[in-house]
């Protein structure tokens, strides 16, 4: 396929984005993601206290299976629904869900009620954060993408934060229902601005069907993982990720020749740059696997309090959310190439440099270079992450293509969590009850395994700056807004002289 220069228009600021005309449009977009990925450290800060009042510590693992593979599954659709039923009703069908799902956990009076609610949660979940995606490129004019797609894509990170510091207060407080009905008041609240802002996008009564094998063969290989994470054998759990890896190689292949699948068809097309975004957002999110652990790390090896190592696992997602806050405002091709390129192995980095700092009775100065490290680490994945979700978005010039294109981003980010997620819990198991050694080895193989995404990320850095010749757009004086060199002219769209 054959692909020409074009220029971004980066005429938008921040002060547009989140100014009177498009700041109920962000904040829809950013309430969504933000209702998605803080209700997953939530509900895991408060499930001690949940267990203690209704039992089924046996399925403690579960509540976050469930909620995250029904996550995957609904993601997968979210270019239907938009499609075909537009914006406003794709929200309100997603935070219908969630609020039902969350009133459903707060009243459940034991596990396996808790754990269908948590479904129901995760499937409007699923769809709030495909959505957040998806919306930028219909909701928002071009030169808004790359700073909506840092705002959108950073809630990732201040969820993290904003979950296990809510949850921990609520727990304290043994108000943990109360907080579930929380969730469903502010899901409420999110659905009227979305009646009021959100634009009516066109509606089609002829989207392509549920690829129903995509779906299940997906599905299947994030269930082999959930299982994975709680096997109790190591040989058990090394044989459920192998599955769940052949489980998702099978989709690949399925995907690839099937006419009706989940990625958009440009992903495999000759010459696009897309299947390497993907594969680079992948890379990305799999380092995001080391959270869960860093909290025990740190008060295990570290003497910690609970508070303050709850603090040291949310300096990865701190230095992520941070970082691509001021890396969307990167301008030229280059610019934008170089901190795709460059990010998984400044993730590397971070990760290993708090490897080689673990030892018992660690001096105040080495737990102060363990934030620092980790706050690293996190920022590599904020260098670039805006300008891929815009790359994905750019990709084609097809409604439902790149809505699907926008969407799967998310999807690929929860399916990569889900499987470095589990395979962060087999290296710590290989190496336990030895909590140095578990670190050392968990965070090494973690960036000897990002540190090979520079390669990946290459590919998908030549997609920046570039679409498909089907998507003729100009500037408005019928140019392309690029030098035939494919250099960038500047704000004006005019060569310097």
């Amino acid at each position: 396929m054959t692909q020409t220069p074009v220029r971004i228009d980066r005429a938008g600021s921040w002060r547009e984005l989140l100014g009177s005309r498009y700041a109920p449009i962000a904040s829809v977009l950013a309430g969504g993601v933000l209702l998605e990925a803080s209700n997953v450290y939530l509900t895991t800060s408060l499930l001690p206290t949940i267990v203690g009042e209704i039992g089924g510590a046996e399925f403690y693992a579960w509540t976050m299976t469930t909620f995250l593979l029904a996550s995957v599954v609904s993601s997968m659709l979210v270019s239907r629904i938009l499609t075909r039923h537009g914006a406003v009703r794709a929200y309100l069908l997603a935070l219908g869900l969630f609020g039902l799902g969350s009133v459903l956990c707060a009243a459940s009076p034991w596990m396996a009620a808790l754990l269908f609610g948590r479904a129901v949660q995760g499937l409007g979940g699923g769809l709030l954060a495909g959505l957040g995606y998806a919306l930028i490129q219909r909701a928002l004019p071009k030169r808004l993408w790359a700073r909506a797609a840092a705002l959108v894509s950073a809630m990732w990170g201040v969820g993290n934060i904003v979950g296990p510091v809510v949850g921990g207060v609520f727990a304290q407080l043994d108000a943990w229902r109360s907080t579930f009905l929380g969730l469903a008041v502010v899901s409420i609240l999110i659905g009227v601005v979305a009646v009021r802002s959100l634009p009516r996008t066109a509606r089609s009564r002829t989207s392509a069907p549920v690829p129903a094998a995509s779906l299940l063969l997906l599905a299947g290989g994030v269930c082999a993982v959930g299982i994975a994470s709680v096997l109790p054998s190591e040989a058990g759990t090394a044989i459920a990720v192998v599955v769940g890896l052949a489980l998702v190689a099978w989709f690949l292949r399925h995907e690839r020749r099937s006419g009706n699948g989940i990625l958009p068809r440009v992903t495999f097309a000759a010459g696009s740059s897309l299947g390497w975004v993907y594969l680079t957002v992948a890379v990305l999110a799999f380092a995001i696997g080391t959270e869960a652990f860093i909290p025990l790390f740190g008060q295990e090896i570290g003497g910690l309090s609970p508070f303050v190592a709850g603090l040291l696992g949310a300096a990865l997602s701190l230095g992520w959310s941070v970082t691509q806050m001021f890396t969307a405002n990167a301008a030229g091709i280059r610019s934008r190439r170089a901190l795709i390129t460059v990010g998984p192995l400044v993730v590397a980095s971070g990760l290993a440099a708090y490897g080689l700092l673990q030892h018992d009775a660690p001096s105040t100065m080495v737990v102060a270079l363990w934030f620092i490290t980790l706050f690293a680490a996190g920022a590599g994945i904020g260098l670039g992450f805006p300008h891929l979700t815009v790359t994905a978005l750019g990709s084609t010039d097809d409604e439902e293509e790149g809505a699907k294109a926008a969407a799967a981003v998310n999807t690929v980010f929860i399916i990569a969590s889900a499987f470095s997620a589990a395979f962060a819990g087999v290296l710590v198991n290989l190496a336990a009850p030895d909590h140095v050694a578990s670190a050392q080895l968990l965070m090494l193989v973690f960036a000897g395994v990002t540190a090979l995404g520079v390669f990946v990320a290459r590919g998908a850095s030549r997609g920046i700056g570039l679409r498909t010749v089907a998507d003729d757009e100009t500037d408005g004086d019928g140019s392309d807004g690029y030098a035939p060199d494919g250099t960038d002219p500047g704000p004006t769209g005019s060569s310097a002289a």
